[in-house]
């Protein structure tokens, strides 16, 4: 009995349980699923760091906007500051409603609450186009996050009928026949959780800080609006 348990431990620990040998060890199938989620680990990654980086430039860009535009300086000087340092979604916003101002007053009369809607509609659009951007790719951290464990938990299934098929073609129950199977299924969800838990956390976060960015730029469109309105109201007196 003793040398029976001795042979099954010696060959346990000749398998090779690192990663890379779990990987070139399993089937086909849960290979594609482990190169797959390791694919969709790394766009995640890729998309999270772009996303923060950018997330902290058009901010430090929206302080350095903001600064200039309560500053007291004319809206003619802050648009061409503006258009100065480059364009991002409150410069855009800015242009946009700037643009669509001076059009305004290029013909004879002037059609106050026209004016008025055309401004709003514009600032609201361009808002809408920046946002967009800003958000674009957080669709697939969503998924990879949501989809992931299940994606490895579909690899894990199938290594584990590969395992049992193994055990009735042996006919050996032994942990040394067993063991590198389940092993190989278990890794594939560890993959997918690899992938998963990150992409949720980066998801959240990136969805907070776009949401509050995106509630500051609300907030300038409907000042900004307020302040074209009363000088469009001081300009028909």
């Amino acid at each position: 009995m003793e040398e029976a348990v001795n042979t099954v431990a010696l060959a346990a620990g000749q398998t090779d349980f690192s990663a890379w040998a779990l990987f070139w060890q399993a089937d086909i199938v849960v290979k594609a699923v482990m190169i797959g989620l390791i694919l969709a680990s790394i766009w995640s990654w890729a998309i999270m760091i772009d996303k923060g980086r950018k997330m902290r430039r058009i901010k430090a860009e929206a302080d350095r906007f903001e600064d200039s535009f309560w500053s007291g300086n004319s809206m003619d000087k802050v648009y061409e500051k503006a258009k100065a340092r480059g364009e991002h979604p409150f410069s855009a916003v800015f242009g946009a409603a700037m643009e669509e101002w001076r059009r305004s007053f290029t013909g004879g009369r002037v059609d106050k609450a026209s004016v008025k809607q055309r401004l709003a509609t514009t600032m609201r659009v361009t808002f809408e186009r920046e946002m967009d951007k800003l958000e674009t790719n957080l669709t697939f951290l969503a998924t990879v996050g949501s989809v992931a464990p299940f994606v490895g938990l579909f690899g894990t299934v199938w290594g584990i009928m590969r395992s049992f098929t193994g055990i009735a073609q042996t006919q050996n129950t032994s942990l040394a026949v067993v063991a590198p199977g389940i092993a190989e299924a278990l890794f594939a969800t560890a993959i997918g959780l690899a992938a998963a838990i990150p992409a949720v956390v980066g998801y959240n976060r990136l969805n907070g800080e776009m949401a509050r960015y995106g509630n500051r730029l609300s907030t300038f469109c409907d000042e900004f609006h307020a302040i074209l309105s009363r000088q469009l109201d001081e300009k028909a007196e």
